[in-house]
């Protein structure tokens, strides 16, 4: 008797898009047709050159923008008033500038703000914070005010008002910007360390390799490469044909099975 084969079921998405398409009201198209899909618990690099539509694409994720055509599916809601609410509880995006995201007096304070306008209280609330905070190695500065705090740390803190709401993704735009290397480092450490999906949208090539084993090139409103990093890195015709250089001295694969 044969032996009985059994398939392991696809992983289940964390993120579709298909054929997203936009322009912004002035005319100026934006997205072409973007098409993507990304699984639960990977760790992917979106890179691409300035005025690729890497931001008009984060945008769409969580129903900032609208599509003008395609669509976008997050955990396998389509993204829309309808589901509003859920869909940007599933997608936690990450400024660039920590500032943007840190208003309230205490950090505390910052990590609750989300699940409390969410209705939790009490006791579970303050659970989710402690969680929150200790994903982030930042529980013991939960009563500093944000602004006390180093660049490196408030951007930790950021993470973690996003962690706070347990989203689906993990949306984070420049993460190693303005960090020294010891922040760089910890901060790295605290991304492998998440039980989420990262979509991490970045110039740091080199951060992109250490951190995401996947990368999309998007370039002119398009999906122009999908792969594996390092590959996609090692590519000069690529990164040359879509102004991706990497830095000086920098040799791709001196570092590949490292992520």
């Amino acid at each position: 008797m044969d032996p009985v084969v059994t398939c392991a079921p696809p992983a289940s998405a964390s993120l579709e898009v298909a054929g997203l398409a936009y322009a912004y009201p002035d005319g100026h198209q934006a997205l072409f047709g973007v098409d993507l899909r990304i699984d639960r618990g990977e760790r992917v690099a979106l890179l691409g050159p300035n005025g690729a539509g890497k931001t008009t694409l984060v945008l769409h994720l969580n129903g900032i923008l609208t599509a003008g055509a395609g669509t976008v599916t997050v955990a396998g809601l389509p993204v829309g008033k309808r589901h509003m609410a859920e869909i940007r509880r599933k997608v936690g995006i990450v400024f660039q500038d920590p500032d943007d995201q840190l208003f309230m007096p205490t950090v505390r304070e910052d990590v609750a703000f989300g699940p409390a306008a969410a209705g939790m209280r009490g006791p579970e609330l303050e659970a989710r914070v402690r969680k929150a905070l200790g994903q982030v190695g930042m529980e013991e500065y939960a009563d500093r005010p944000p602004h006390h705090l180093s660049f490196g740390q408030r951007r930790r803190v950021a993470v973690a008002t996003v962690l706070a709401m347990e989203p689906e993704i993990l949306v984070l735009d420049e993460p190693s910007s303005n960090l020294d290397p010891a922040s760089r480092r910890e901060l790295a450490d605290i991304l492998r360390s998440l039980d989420v999906t990262v979509l991490m949208v970045t110039h740091d090539l080199p951060y992109a390799l250490e951190l995401c084993p996947r990368a999309l090139v998007l370039s002119e409103g398009v999906i122009a490469a999908d792969g594996p990093t390092g590959d996609l890195l090692a590519d000069g015709n690529l990164m040359s044909s879509h102004r991706l250089e990497l830095p000086f001295g920098f040799d791709p694969k001196s570092v590949r099975g490292k992520v």
